[in-house]
């Protein structure tokens, strides 16, 4: 009989929700409970600052997981807003992030983004301008300075995928990519680093070095080059979690 797959959990207890996840399940509940309506403007960050005792890196991290979830949109030098949920016609997609809950489940989401997203990526080789490079750098930027900080890059992670997405003019890809937010992330549910001995920060650079390699690409227009930087990026995340997934079910000694 084969064996059961690997929750996320088994090789080690996950830690407590970061603070940046609890502000971001709080203000998810509220604009789906129908207390922050589309529209709504959200709380400053200085007010959500003041009033849950966070930090200010700790709200931008919570609205930019926010943003590429899809859920609010910012206008520069005026707020963050709730936007109006996207309509889902009959039969669309029925992939749901919260019921990834294992090793395995994760690896399955990566083998469908990497037939997705090295399109995509090819896609925005031809098709991106100079805004969505703009997009594509600023996330870059900010996943590096939260990696020198020692800080949470997953919304900047989140928002370069989305980015590329966006760049293929093809409404699609960004819609998938927006509908599975932050699973699109391994190490958002699990911590792959850690669980195959890796050393955190040298982990995140080499992610950040295959993002390079991927925004070079399509900033060269070079299609051939993106797919293929797009494929060992994604593809080295989904080896590094197979090896987990293949040391757990290893028959004792």
């Amino acid at each position: 009989m084969s064996p059961e797959p690997l929750p996320i959990a088994a090789k080690a207890r996950r830690p407590a929700r970061g603070l940046a996840h609890d502000l971001v399940a709080d203000l998810t509940h509220r604009i789906q409970a129908g207390e922050l309506l589309p529209g709504d403007k959200l709380p400053t960050e200085s007010e959500i600052v003041r009033e849950r005792g966070v930090s200010r890196t700790v709200v931008r991290e919570a609205i930019s997981r926010l943003q590429a979830a899809g859920l609010v949109e910012t206008r520069h030098g005026i707020g963050s807003f709730v936007l109006a949920p996207a309509s889902a016609p009959h039969g669309s997609l029925r992939i749901d992030p919260a019921t990834l809950h294992t090793v395995r489940d994760i690896i399955s989401i990566l083998e469908l983004r990497i037939a997705l997203e090295t399109e995509s990526a090819s896609l925005a080789a031809i098709r991106r301008s100079d805004a969505h490079l703009e997009e594509m750098r600023a996330a870059l930027d900010d996943f590096q300075a939260a990696v020198g900080n020692q800080g949470n890059c997953v919304g900047a992670d989140i928002r370069f995928h989305l980015a590329i997405a966006k760049a293929t003019g093809n409404p699609h890809f960004s819609d998938f990519m927006k509908h599975l937010g932050e699973a699109i992330i391994p190490r958002a549910r699990v911590n792959t680093a850690r669980l195959v001995g890796d050393d955190f920060a040298a982990y995140l650079y080499r992610v950040n070095r295959e993002h390079e390699d991927i925004y070079n690409a399509i900033r060269r227009q070079d299609t051939e080059a993106a797919r293929a930087a797009m494929r060992t990026h994604l593809s080295n995340s989904r080896e590094r979690l197979v090896r987990v997934q293949e040391e757990a079910e290893r028959p004792p000694a």
